[in-house]
Parts: C-alpha cells; structure tokens; sequence
C-alpha cells in the first residue's frame, strides 16, 4: 500500500486518462459492434497514429521543436481521411470490407515504418504511439481531452439516433484521433471492443461495459506500478482478464445467443 501511495501522482492522472477514454469508447464500441465492423477502429487508429508520426515529423524537421496543436489537426484530418475512404465502401460485401480495411492498416502501419526510418529514436517512437505512455501524463495534458469528450458525449447521447453512417465515421475518427495520442493504438482497440463485447447481449450493457472497462484500468495500473511492467500492455491484458472472468461469472451468454442466432440463420 505504501508503494502505491508514493506513486498516487503518477497513478491518478493515469486512471483520470482511463476514464476519459472509456467515457465515449464504451458507447462507439458498442455501436461498431452492432454494426460489424470490428477492425473499423484499428483502421482509424492506424492512421491517426500515421498522422501524428507525419505530423511530428515535419514539424521537428522544420522548427526544431514538437507542437502538440499542429499534431492534433494534422492527425485528426488523416483519420477522417481514412474515414471517409471506408464510409464510401460501407455497402459493399463484407469481404471486401474486409480486405479494404486490411490493405488501409497494413499501408498506414508500413507508413509509420517508413516515416520513422531515419530517426534515431524511431524505436521508442513507434512504442509510445502503439502502448502509450499513460503512466506518464499530466493532469494538465488531459484538459483538452476533457472538454472535446463532453461535447462528444454530449451530442452522442442526444442525438444518436440521428447521427447517420455519413456523421458517424468522422465523429468516430475524431475520437479515436484524440485517444490515440493519450493511450496508444492497443489501449484504445481493448477500450472500444472488450466491454462492449462482453456485454453484447445483456441488459444495461453500457452500466457493466463501464464497470468492466474501469476494473480493468484500476486493476492494470495498479500491476504496472507494483511489479514495474508496462502500462499499456498491462491494461489490455487486465482488461482481458477481467473480461474473461466477467464472462465466466455470466455463463458465456454471448456464445449461446450467438449459436442461437446461428441456428435461426439455417
């Protein structure tokens, strides 16, 4: 206990992230879910994530110094880029889908490669944007992230039924964009999809979504911090873990509805 009271400075603003980050992936998950395009976030993640590399890039190279503003707008047009690239093939086969999704992600992951290749510290870079650094933030690094999520939330909860494919793919980019730079591409894929998976067919699944999601957040830092592993890493495997024992306690729900739905398709 007195290990993790020393390090409450670090711990809470990491949680306060977790949160944030859950707050809006909770509900957008769920919605990527009922819509069957799983990997849709992964995608988008991806190019936020080519996006910021870019943008850190050329900014460093022409002044010197990183600015965080330049890197979010930069990073946000790309992902919506990408976005709109996956809105207009949206009623094609699933397949095809699919393979569409996979080229995007394997060409922005092999762009990030490419861009990083002449940097000295490419390694490292290319770790903090796919882990995150979560351990590491400032309270005062979250206030962006706050107001911009309330908004979100906000709109998304009056409005959702409203929000048609065309609004929900750049809604959804711009999320993913601003979690991406906070968490990583592997926080915000667990964040989005674990939950709401676990949950899928339950009553008040967005309730126990969150308290899956926040469980797994408490109980990954709380890992990382006692036996000194990666954050990130750690939360995607407690929020894992916490998801695998949710659906234990539950019956495995998910799979028997599942095989239902299966059975009414023959």
């Amino acid at each position: 206990m007195g290990y993790l009271q020393i390090h409450a400075e670090i711990l809470w603003p990491a949680l306060l992230a977790g949160l944030l980050v859950l707050s809006t992936h909770v509900p957008l998950g769920r919605e990527v879910l009922l819509r069957g395009i799983i990997f849709l976030d992964l995608a988008i993640a991806q190019t936020a994530a080519f996006g910021v590399m870019l943008a850190n890039t050329l900014w460093v190279n022409r002044h010197g110094d990183h600015h965080h503003f330049s890197t979010t707008i930069i990073a946000v047009v790309a992902a919506i880029a990408g976005s709109v690239i996956l809105y207009t093939i949206r009623k094609l086969e699933v397949r095809v889908q699919e393979a569409f999704i996979g080229i995007l992600f394997v060409l922005m992951a092999t762009g990030i490669i490419l861009i990083l290749s002449a940097d000295p510290h490419g390694g490292e870079r290319l770790k903090e944007i796919l882990a995150g650094q979560i351990l590491w933030l400032q309270a005062s690094d979250l206030l962006q992230l706050f107001f911009v999520y309330v908004v979100i939330l906000i709109l998304w909860f009056l409005s959702q039924e409203k929000i048609g494919e065309w609004l929900f793919y750049p809604f959804f980019a711009v999320t993913i964009t601003l979690s991406t730079q906070v968490v990583g591409v592997y926080l915000v894929f667990a964040s989005l999809i674990i939950p709401s998976f676990c949950t899928l067919y339950q009553k008040k699944p967005l309730i126990k979504s969150y308290l899956i999601g926040i469980t797994g957040y408490m109980t990954g830092l709380i890992v990382s911090a006692s036996l000194n592993l990666p954050a990130g890493a750690t939360i995607v495997w407690c929020l894992a873990a916490i998801g695998c024992l949710y659906f234990l306690f539950t019956g495995g729900l998910i799979m028997r509805k599942a095989n239902t739905n299966k059975r009414k398709e023959h």
